[in-house]
């Protein structure tokens, strides 16, 4: 019940809806409905921009009317740039979205057309005015940016009963045990010895101490520790001379 129904009112164009679809969809949201789209329903030119989020366009209901459309809402949050002549109390979507989580009943969320927005009569069957704050020199937000962002919202608020996962890049592995950096930098100092490095003798034990230092600040995994001294090994070498593989 936490989650909004996303209300598309008199949407022009099938690629707008499907895209309004994915954004949903990113953030758990379902529940599709749409108010006399212009160009009927079902679209064929919401599949394509949907990407893969058919379901939510699948299971789209229309109405005729607004006031059908979140007849079974009891919070109903009209998105809008401007109060257009009616007061209403206005939220930002962070506002409304701590709101819906722990609301009783349904709530809806009602997005206008894209060219003109919401009328002052759609606007007027809402509870409250939904506005994000955007640059007044620039307040132009397309429906699938409006609709992200309120997604967005209500997902970090939604908590416990969210399934959503924080995807990650690749796998993170732990820092490296302390005995295979002291390898490394062993394998450093011996090169380095012999090229006078670690000269004049008296700040030797100062320079190993600073080298020390700068190298254990990256906290370098078991991976990251072999693939340098892969690099050491390599250094190492005679030039022109490879080991059998081509790689230490």
């Amino acid at each position: 019940m936490s989650q909004p129904v996303i209300v598309l009112v008199r949407p022009q164009l099938g690629e707008n809806i499907g895209k309004a679809a994915r954004a949903m969809l990113n953030f758990g949201l379902v529940e599709l409905r749409l108010v006399t789209p212009r160009d009927g329903w079902p679209n064929p030119s919401a599949g394509p921009a949907a990407a893969g989020a058919d379901g939510v366009l699948a299971n789209a209901q229309v109405f005729e009317t607004l006031a059908e459309a979140v007849s079974d809402c009891s919070h109903v949050y009209a998105t809008t740039v401007r109060k257009r002549g009616v007061t209403k109390p206005v939220v930002t979507p962070e506002q409304a979205a701590r709101e819906i989580v722990t609301a009783v009943g349904r709530s809806a969320l009602v997005f206008g057309p894209e060219r003109s927005g919401l009328e002052t009569d759609d606007v007027a069957l809402a509870r409250a005015i939904l506005t994000v704050p955007i640059n007044p020199e620039f307040a132009s937000i397309n429906l699938a940016q409006a609709v992200i962002l309120c997604a967005y919202e209500w997902s970090k608020h939604a908590g416990a009963t969210n399934d959503l996962v924080q995807p990650t890049v690749e796998e993170i592995l732990p820092p490296a045990p302390q005995d295979e950096f002291e390898g490394m930098f062993a394998q450093i100092c011996d090169m380095l010895d012999p090229r006078g490095y670690f000269e004049p003798a008296a700040r030797a034990d100062a320079t190993r101490r600073t080298l020390r230092s700068v190298l254990t600040k990256p906290a370098w995994n078991h991976l990251e520790l072999r693939t340098f001294r892969g690099v050491l090994s390599v250094l190492a070498r005679t030039p022109g001379v490879r080991s059998p593989r081509g790689r230490s």
